[in-house]
């Protein structure tokens, strides 16, 4: 990948282009993407990191949404279940089907639900029941019965639920599983996206760590937030993907919008054997008795639980509370009433706020989830149009990036060339398909490098088929291990500190790997680790010492994690 800088230079030298991104989360990096392969000449900015914000705070579920039925989001759910589907296929490497377990504790309860909210007369949720639920799956069958990509579902009666899983709570009634997609490292997915964009189009260019400082007439003034130097692009389109801070940019571009009503949803990560035992491979996906929906995930050796739904207004105060923590720790003992939880097991937690369209009442429960994108025209002080993608989901990004494409191509006048549709992302390109043609992939691989089957495993399952780049590249770095994080080698924290625009510590533990969220890193391994990218990036001893102490107050403020012990050490 060409480097930073020499992009940076590149829209200096030459600031017209088709169209501005501003907003580097997944809806603005598919809009890259689908923009660059049809030959467009694009600028992706982020005032941050790539995929930091809301697409960084996700509950890590590729989803049709089984919940959204209830509010009569039947066209939603049934692109979303598509969606789904299209990137278990698209990307098995980071997407991979997921059985999602629901415990039912009653019989009727919810029946109303669905009309007495359609008639506006319920305006809080109600837990659901087993009538309800069996409902809701048979209709989530429906809907992704052509694909078959996920198998269908099953429903179990107490004795068969508590066979498969004995730790669950004995007074539940019936056990229902059905699939969805599991995608631990979503940021994986965003960078994934986000070089096959670069990759498809020499004229797509995009910079992290840049934000919009103001725009007049023809001209948006950027600054690079690293240098603070401040340097103006005219665009042609500007499309403002900016999450919940849509009507803050917005307003930077001197137009007043009120597009956005964001809810906080936190989630924490506990490092417990036991829980993670209890659930296997199973996502937990529950009905907490005051009709919110919450969820257990099998996180790598970890668990995750989430989420909350919060009213917020400023997107940059979003961090986990005391409260959040004791309603999820409750909520874990109505399903597994045997299993103790401490604050002492989070290893890490999370917040962000979702960019749901603008409602003044209602329950957060009951905004849509929908994607729509608002377009202010040129005029009062601006020659070019803004569009504003609001809403939206992780799972169907892909087809609202499209629709966003598609209106960005009609204001520039021209058509769509290729389709995104079928389209494998990153290290899913000439992906195995079955074991056999796996077999011989890795055999290939295992004949060629000094590479362990195991170390071979892992390397694969972080970047599918770009593994063979990595070891053709980093050799027998590639398996020289940390001697503080095993975890990882050296050549891989090379490779992608070449090939991903890491700028800071964060940038490499929190989005291009999974290290810092899993409690994998050490006061000795962030020493180790800041090490390895001083050499290779060339930092002094000086932003080496302050990247540790980034990444110290990060966890500290963010994500509410007391590391005293790297303070100094």
């Amino acid at each position: 990948m060409q480097q930073r800088n020499e992009r940076l230079k590149r829209i200096k030298d030459h600031p017209e282009v088709s169209v501005l991104i501003i907003g580097a989360g997944i809806n603005g990096i598919g809009t890259f993407r689908d923009l660059a392969l049809q030959g467009v000449d694009v600028l992706l900015v982020d005032r941050k990191d790539y995929c930091s914000g809301a697409s960084a705070a996700s509950s890590h579920m590729v989803h049709g949404g089984i919940r959204y039925l209830e509010n009569g989001e039947f066209r939603l759910v049934g692109e979303a279940v598509q969606e789904r589907n299209r990137l278990i296929e698209n990307a098995p490497h980071l997407v991979k089907p997921l059985p999602t377990t629901f415990p039912i504790f009653k019989w009727f309860s919810g029946l109303l639900n669905a009309p007495l909210k359609f008639l506006g007369l319920l305006d809080r949720p109600s837990e659901r029941g087993a009538v309800v639920i069996k409902l809701g799956m048979v209709l989530y069958d429906y809907y992704t019965r052509k694909q078959k990509t996920v198998p269908k579902h099953v429903f179990r009666n107490t004795q068969e639920s508590l066979e498969l899983f004995p730790a669950l709570n004995p007074e539940i009634l019936f056990t229902g599983t059905y699939y969805d997609g599991a995608m631990p490292s979503p940021e994986r997915i965003a960078i994934e996206v986000l070089q096959d964009g670069l990759a498809a189009n020499p004229r797509a260019i995009a910079l992290n760590y840049t934000s919009v400082v103001s725009a007049q007439g023809d001209t948006v003034t950027l600054k690079d937030e690293l240098t603070g130097e401040r340097y103006p692009i005219q665009p042609k389109v500007v499309v403002n993907a900016a999450g919940p801070w849509i009507d803050l940019v917005n307003q930077n571009m001197g137009k007043q919008t009120e597009f956005i009503s964001g809810t906080k949803g936190s989630h924490l990560i506990l490092d417990h054997p036991e829980l993670r035992q209890a659930i296997g491979d199973h996502e937990f996906f529950f009905e907490n008795m005051d009709g919110r929906i919450v969820l257990i995930f099998p996180l790598a050796d970890k668990v995750m639980i989430g989420t909350s739904d919060i009213r917020i207004e400023d997107p940059d105060e979003a961090v986990i509370t005391e409260a959040e923590v004791d309603y999820f720790f409750e909520m874990i003992g109505r399903v597994f009433p045997g299993i103790h939880v401490s604050r002492s097991q989070i290893v890490y937690t999370f917040s962000g706020v979702r960019p749901l369209q603008h409602t003044e009442a209602g329950r957060t429960g009951q905004i849509s989830r929908d994607h729509v994108v608002e377009t202010i025209e040129p005029g009062e002080g601006l020659n070019f149009p803004v569009l504003s993608l609001i809403g939206g989901k992780w799972t169907s990004f892909r087809a609202f990036s499209e629709i966003a494409t598609d209106k960005i191509l009609e204001h520039l006048g021209t058509g769509r060339k290729s389709t995104t549709e079928n389209l494998p992302i990153g290290g899913s390109k000439g992906y195995p398909k079955t074991e056999s043609e796996k077999e011989l992939f890795f055999n290939k691989l295992l004949e060629s490098y000094p590479v362990t089957r195991l170390r071979l495993e892992d390397l694969f399952n972080t970047h599918g088929t770009r593994t063979e780049t990595l070891l053709d590249t980093f050799d027998a770095e590639a398996s020289n291990m940390l001697e503080t994080t095993p975890a990882i080698s050296v050549g891989e924290i090379k490779f992608i500190l070449e090939e991903e625009d890491v700028v800071h510590l964060d940038d490499l533990l929190l989005r291009r790997t999974m290290l810092g969220k899993l409690g994998k890193v050490t006061p000795d391994g962030l020493r180790e680790i800041a090490q390895v990218c001083q050499d290779w990036l060339g930092w002094s001893d000086e932003e080496t010492r302050q990247e540790v102490d980034r990444f110290t107050k990060l966890l500290r403020h963010e994500h509410k994690m007391n590391f005293n012990a790297f303070i100094g050490g």
